[in-house]
């Protein structure tokens, strides 16, 4: 069992730019406020303050390779969506490769930044935005929701917290966490609308590859591979 150190701070301009520079061994660092959350590439977060659970954790993972390195977002999206079962009557979904959805929504955004000790993984801090106690969104994010959206209520943001460290060491240590994975994945029945190359295309999910890449079939019922930014999920708002 990992014995995590948990750090709160009221304001920061990112939890992962804070873990950089101040992490040490196992440890959370929690936000009140983030000035400059990040997403993925150039995204955004928007977080009301004291509303969402704005965090990052550093773990070190042992046995892991640069080359296998998808296993981590793999783990972290399964304990987000266990996680967040035990709090909502809805099922959450990941849409590849580590956003949480319900839905057409998305409650929680994830930045993984791995640092390479030659071909191993030395650590890995995972940052999570999810969204909570906030009920009103002013930026221009499409399609946020929170619990209390989907619940109505308030949420504890430390218990979700312990919540989730207990889900993600369920995850580190289950040896079905791809399949567990591919049973979370977002658009996995019917055929819905993607882009790619400018084009736009009805397709499934059919599942990941070991590197993380995407496999899409679409309405010929022919496959496809897409790396990270190469497809776009159409989510009509």
């Amino acid at each position: 069992m990992m014995e995590f150190k948990i750090v709160h701070v009221d304001e920061t301009d990112s939890t992962n730019r804070w873990m950089k520079e101040n992490g040490e061994g196992v440890m959370v660092v929690v936000a009140d406020f983030q000035t400059a959350g990040k997403g993925c590439g150039s995204n955004t977060w928007e977080s009301e303050r004291g509303q969402n659970l704005l965090f990052s954790v550093l773990i070190h993972p042992q046995k892991v390779s640069a080359r296998t390195q998808f296993i981590i977002t793999q783990m972290v999206s399964v304990a987000l969506c266990n996680t967040l079962q035990r709090y909502i009557p809805q099922t959450p979904e990941i849409k590849w490769p580590n956003d949480i959805y319900v839905g057409n929504k998305k409650i929680c955004g994830v930045l993984i930044e791995n640092r390479l000790e030659g071909r191993r993984i030395k650590d890995c801090i995972i940052g999570i935005g999810l969204d909570v106690n906030q009920t009103v969104f002013v930026s221009d994010a499409p399609n946020p929701v929170s619990i209390k959206q989907l619940t109505g209520r308030d949420t504890d943001r430390d218990e979700l917290l312990a919540a989730f460290l207990d889900e993600l060491q369920r995850a580190i240590e289950n040896k079905g966490i791809h399949q567990a994975y591919m049973n979370r994945l977002y658009r996995r029945e019917g055929l819905h609308p993607f882009e790619a190359n400018g084009k736009r295309f009805m397709a499934t999910v059919v599942g990941t590859t070991d590197d993380g890449r995407l496999m899409l079939q679409d309405a010929n019922g022919i496959a496809h591979l897409y790396r990270f930014k190469e497809v776009v999920f159409v989510i009509e708002h």
